[in-house]
């Protein structure tokens, strides 16, 4: 870098009187050369350590200044950021660096939003589309926890870009947070990481109890069992494990946080906080009404189904969302700062959130603080814990099965009929990192047949697989460069091969692309296919009814050899329909005084020989509540039974009459 660009890195922080304070406090030898920031002076030694330890040295140098135990501030960031640093750029809730420090003003001033588009997300011919408009979150009235950055540079002196945009400094930062923190809860300045459960706890910036100890105790988690990993900027770093370290939580009741909003509704795991923020049943306008339906789950209706969504916007603004009446509605919004949970509805209700009305009425929407389109708007560890400890939960209690058939994308979700295709949404998108979740729920998507096993799970090394995508800032332009648990899929054995095509998303005939919300030739982490043909370092897949080939090479393969049911169209069919929801046949509305909803297939075929992973057999369902009243709703079943398949990126389904159930086989 230039000299000049140099010397602003190192300068030395200003001895504020917030840092003198803070350092006199906690107990270190505050002289004017002692005050001077460890970032800008490598201690004994520092110069031999080579560039991949220089963030696991900052740590070390940040504790030694502000006498916070190194693991403490370790399992702080760990849980933060996994010690990414995201190269500058923020998360969707204003968090800069390896501590995740809040600037939200500057974030939200910076950051390029995107709606989530045109899709009706209701997903019922019965009544006229609900298709939300776009808001843009608000960056008034910030709350504390969304402004750290700035508290930071004041107990440490250094300026708020340099806290930003480097790393050590930033981490700096943070053990300035934690010291602050621990002084004013009256905690002693010990090496025992036990003595700062309310210091941790404070960092979350939870403002309750329940979501700061769960915090917490997920940090002494990361402590005591140790975590090493490299970073996204190629760091190594380790934290050591400390097998029996027991916190001390009664040191909450300094912080006098309040107690979470208990509610009769609430349907959470223990080991999470939930607030109860009702979404409105309420009627308004011309016979319209939002932003739900009412329903009686699963005595009706099997849940069997979770879809997991980003907010595209910040919390508060979603929270406002979710509260009107003429809005849509989800069961649960999770916040990206601390994994704190909001439940919006009973789970026994349906709401509007996927954009297919046969998912909604068998499912439970789940909305992560994120913009998919921003690959460093970042989902911080405290986040995924969160929601992962709920997919766990209500997975046990209703009897879903943890894998990406049942566990489901938004932009896994199918268009409810052809019209709707090219409308539906493409979050999470591709920097959700599907393995690690399920590895949080303990399934972890491992290697289950061998190389004739016939099907193969989606699988590449996360942090090494950088698929290029544009799109994300400005159309056509190149995406930052970031890891993803996407695999592109293209019509040969090559990569200079044209994409596969999607004729649904494009009925014109249009190519595929790489943009990052163009689902047409891709693959993600968790989902299964059967095997059409290899050929080297290529695997080819059934796919929209076509040959799908992508890079599986042995050293670094991005998929691993799986076993299963598979359907086949029935022997003498040379194709079968594809349907975007599995809906009764017309008889079974007979005495009903309900109007049938047309089974319409989907532009695809399936084609005699090709195969499937299914996710096995699902009813002919549909949940008819087309008016307020809730005294004629009613579940209509018929006689037709459909297989689930991954057909595509997303999921589709059959008639079973029209299939073969058979073993994979290679």
């Amino acid at each position: 870098m230039p000299r000049e660009a140099a010397l602003r890195r190192s300068a030395p922080a200003r001895v504020t009187p917030a840092r003198r304070r803070l350092l006199k406090a906690s107990g270190a030898v505050a002289s004017a050369a002692l005050l001077l920031p460890l970032v800008a002076a490598a201690p004994p030694g520092a110069a031999e350590l080579p560039s991949s330890a220089r963030l696991q040295g900052a740590f070390a140098q940040a504790a030694a200044e502000y006498r916070v135990p190194q693991s403490v501030l370790l399992g702080v960031s760990y849980l933060q950021s996994r010690w990414d640093s995201h190269a500058g750029a923020p998360s969707v809730g204003g968090g800069y660096g390896p501590m995740h420090l809040t600037d939200a003003r500057t974030a939200l001033a910076r950051a390029p939003h995107h709606s989530h588009g045109a899709e009706d997300a209701r997903g019922d011919t019965s009544r006229p589309a609900k298709t939300p408009e776009a808001k843009l979150p608000e960056t008034s009235q910030l709350p504390a926890r969304l402004r750290t950055l700035p508290r930071a540079a004041e107990l440490t002196g250094l300026s708020a870009e340099r806290l930003r945009t480097d790393p050590a400094a930033n981490v700096q930062g943070g053990a300035a947070l934690l010291a602050a923190a621990q002084e004013k809860a009256g905690g002693a300045f010990t090496d025992n990481p036990a003595d700062w459960y309310a210091a941790i706890a404070s960092f979350s910036g939870a403002d309750d109890r329940a979501t700061a100890a769960t915090y917490a105790n997920d940090v002494f988690a990361v402590i005591r069992d140790g975590e090493q990993r490299t970073t996204d900027a190629g760091q190594r770093v380790a934290l050591d494990s400390k097998p029996g370290l027991a916190p001390d939580a009664a040191q909450l009741r300094r912080l006098g946080l309040r107690e979470a909003a208990a509610a009769d509704q609430i349907e959470c795991p223990k080991t999470v906080s939930c607030d109860w923020i009702p979404a409105p049943y309420e009627e308004f306008g011309d016979d319209d009404y939002g932003n739900h339906d009412k329903a009686n789950r699963p005595k009706d209706q099997k849940i069997e189904y979770i879809v997991v969504h980003d907010t595209e916007g910040s919390w508060e603004t979603t929270l406002k969302l979710v509260q009107d009446p003429t809005y849509v509605s989800w069961q649960y919004t999770l916040r990206s700062s601390d994994g704190h949970i909001a439940q919006h509805l009973n789970l026994k209700d349906v709401g509007w959130h996927a954009g297919n009305w046969a998912i909604n009425s068998k499912s439970v929407g789940l909305e992560h603080e994120g913009i998919l389109t921003n690959p460093d708007a970042w989902y911080t560890e405290a986040m995924y814990r969160s929601s992962a400890r709920l997919v766990k939960h209500l997975a046990k209690k209703y009897g879903i099965p943890l894998d990406r058939q049942h566990i489901l994308g938004h932009d896994t979700v199918p268009g409810p009929v052809s019209s709707s295709i090219p409308g539906m949404h493409t979050d999470p998108g591709p920097y959700w990192d599907w393995q690690h979740y399920f590895t949080l729920m303990g399934k972890p998507f491992t290697r289950t047949a061998g190389p004739n096993g016939g099907l193969v799970t989606v699988a590449p090394k996360y942090a090494k697989n950088t698929v290029k995508f544009t799109g994300c800032t400005k159309p056509g332009e190149p995406c930052a460069a970031h890891g993803s648990s996407a695999v592109r899929v293209y019509t040969a054995p090559s990569e200079d091969a044209p994409l596969v095509k999607d004729i649904g998303l494009r009925p014109g005939g249009g190519d595929s692309t790489i943009g990052v919300n163009d689902l047409g030739s891709r693959l993600s982490t968790g989902q299964r296919y059967a095997v059409a043909e290899r050929k080297g370092d290529w695997t080819a897949v059934w796919y929209l009814g076509q040959k799908a080939w992508f890079k599986n090479p042995k050293k670094q393969p991005t998929a691993l050899d799986a076993s299963g049911s598979v359907i086949t169209p029935k022997a003498g069919r040379t194709d079968i329909p594809v349907y975007g929801r599995a809906y009764p046949e017309a008889e079974a509305y007979a005495g009903t005084g309900i109007t049938p909803q047309p089974v319409s297939p989907l532009p695809y075929k399936l084609l005699a020989g090709q195969k499937y992973a299914t996710g096995g057999k699902v009813a002919g369902e549909y949940f008819s509540a087309p008016v307020f009243d809730t005294t004629n709703h009613k579940v209509i079943r018929g006689k037709d039974m459909y297989y689930e398949i991954q057909f595509g990126h997303r999921i589709a389904y059959v008639r079973a009459v029209d299939v073969d159930v058979v073993p994979s086989k290679g």
